[in-house]
């Protein structure tokens, strides 16, 4: 006669092993269910979302909403008129389903690449304008994010900020087959808009440029740095953005002050104050000055009469 290992465990010992047994096993999902994407659709009664990625290799990634984007206007961008108007008008056009380009923001720290991005976002948005955060290390997931959007009937950016790559990174090719170099045609109704400290995304070295030939007057780069222009040259728009001068600098401080109530706007104390800020951060931005302009605003409600 053939007996089964269980028939000589007790039964009242198969139903407590049976009992351990599931409680580890509803642990070891309630962990993984951590680690998992939210249950629910994308809310896409929203306007903006981030792109989140699962953990794990390959994971499956989720446009998580964002329900309280910065309220930000084009009327707060100073000092870059030029480049808040090629932008406007690259934006109109896409809104319009006319040609429009994949845009690359790129120059001096605090100079309003980002804040024009997000103004332009809440500008438009009545009209259909929608804005995806993409961090650089979720880049990979460029394919399935175009693939949740191009039959959308919105027109949604994908935003990409603080973007750069160092050498030995290979994300930065997921962003050249999204722009122009994939076997599969973007989605119309998609575009890049990317922002970086560097115009190249790609850090430049001395040697590299070695490589450069003269061939018939004309410099040829080596492979090197050909391989970084080619991926800032898959953006069709490029914008630039300078320095402050000191003037521009305090124009900006100026508009904050009033865009945040401050009782004394103008006048030496206050231009003296801003300098002096300026001068420890060791920066003349736009950033420096709303961070200012909020310091001050704040002193001087503080210091009124209640």
């Amino acid at each position: 006669m053939i007996r089964h290992a269980n028939d000589a465990i007790p039964m009242a010992d198969q139903d407590t092993r049976l009992t351990t047994l599931m409680a580890r096993a509803e642990g070891l999902l309630g962990r993984l269910e951590r680690h998992l994407p939210p249950a629910a659709d994308t809310d896409w009664r929203a306007h903006a979302w981030r792109w989140r990625r699962g953990s794990g290799v390959g994971g499956p990634g989720w446009l998580e909403a964002v329900h309280r984007p910065h309220a930000l206007t084009l009327d707060d961008l100073c000092c870059v008129d030029a480049q808040r108007t090629e932008i406007d008008r690259n934006t109109r056009q896409f809104l319009a389903g006319a040609g429009a380009n994949n845009v690359l923001l790129s120059g001096a720290r605090g100079t309003g690449k980002s804040t024009l991005v997000k103004a332009l976002f809440n500008t438009y948005r009545e009209a259909g304008l929608r804005l995806i955060e993409v961090d650089k290390d979720e880049l990979a997931d460029l394919p399935r994010i175009l693939a949740q959007l191009e039959d959308r009937g919105e027109r949604f950016i994908l935003y990409c900020d603080d973007l750069s790559f160092e050498a030995g990174e290979g994300s930065y090719k997921a962003l050249k087959a999204a722009l122009d170099g994939s076997i599969s045609a973007p989605p119309d109704n998609v575009l890049i808009y990317a922002t970086s400290n560097r115009r190249h995304l790609l850090p430049e070295l001395q040697h590299e440029n070695r490589e450069a030939r003269l061939i018939d007057g004309e410099i040829h780069h080596g492979e090197g740095v050909e391989e970084k222009i080619s991926l800032s040259d898959r953006f069709g728009l490029w914008l630039s953005f300078q320095p402050f001068s000191q003037g521009q600098y305090l124009t900006v401080c100026r508009h904050w002050l009033r865009r945040l109530g401050a009782a004394a706007v103008d006048g030496a104390d206050v231009e003296r104050a801003a300098l002096q800020w300026a001068l420890r951060r060791g920066s003349r931005s736009g950033r420096t000055a709303y961070q200012f302009a909020r310091d001050c605003a704040g002193r001087q409600r503080l210091s009124q009469p209640s």
